[in-house]
């Protein structure tokens, strides 16, 4: 009964608001999910240190979601080479080719469950936006992702220049929308201090659990720490049958 409730809840908020905005990665997919088994690590295709690799990796971070660096090669060759500077570049362009493919991978088979849910959503007259911290390799696939269709307006940090938890992003979305933030609902891992972000505009947060219970579940209480509900299947914004 008290699941039962907790879905009512859900649903409510979620037939409440004029609009819906979801976070992609690890939200409606994930490269864990649709790489099955998962290809090689870009450090391990690079004979890299693995810790090495992702401190070099994250301090581009910021260049990359906010698409100051654009070019998949150059965005793993820079680090690459801080760390080697004779590295081969066929191990460059082979580590750019796996993950543009992976990411491929997960913009393109998405469940069908999903769509499903966006499909009725829409229908019920929701306005649905997209907000995602992502590279431009990230979302190469993109214009090709069945996802494209299931939205209003897609917000990519790369494109715009600014990151969730940033204000800006979310604000975009919702000019995109023509809504304020406290008509919307915002979906998402709680990656990135989305949730908070999302909160402090006024939005109403759902903490979407399934991917990260599944690979990593010691991360779901902080992630969803600033959640007005939280869910582990995305039909739930539906409500009951």
């Amino acid at each position: 009964m008290q699941k039962d409730r907790a879905l009512d809840a859900v649903a409510g908020a979620a037939a409440a608001s004029n609009a819906i905005l979801f976070d992609l990665f690890h939200t409606l997919s994930a490269i864990e999910v649709t790489n099955s088994p998962l290809p090689p690590e870009t450090w391990e295709i690079l004979g890299l240190e693995r810790e090495e690799w992702q401190q070099a990796w994250r301090a581009s971070n910021q260049a990359r979601n906010r698409g100051e660096s654009t070019d998949p090669y150059e965005m793993v060759a820079l680090p690459a080479r801080a760390l080697d500077p004779a590295i081969d570049e066929q191990l460059i362009r082979a580590a750019v080719q796996t993950r543009l493919g992976k990411f491929a991978n997960a913009l393109l088979h998405i469940a069908p469950g999903v769509l499903e849910t966006l499909a009725a959503l829409r229908q019920r007259g929701k306005k649905l936006g997209l907000v995602s911290n992502a590279d431009s390799m990230e979302i190469a696939a993109w214009p090709r992702s069945p996802l494209r269709a299931a939205f209003d307006t897609a917000v990519f940090s790369c494109q715009v220049g600014c990151c969730k938890p940033e204000p800006d992003i979310y604000l975009r979305a919702c000019r995109d929308l023509s809504v304020s933030p406290g008509e919307c609902l915002f979906v998402g891992d709680g990656g990135s201090r989305e949730l908070w972000g999302a909160k402090q505009l006024g939005m109403t947060t759902v903490h979407m659990t399934g991917i990260l219970a599944r690979f990593w579940p010691e991360r779901v209480a902080e992630c969803g720490a600033y959640a007005d509900y939280s869910i582990s299947d995305l039909r739930a914004l539906l409500g009951n049958p």
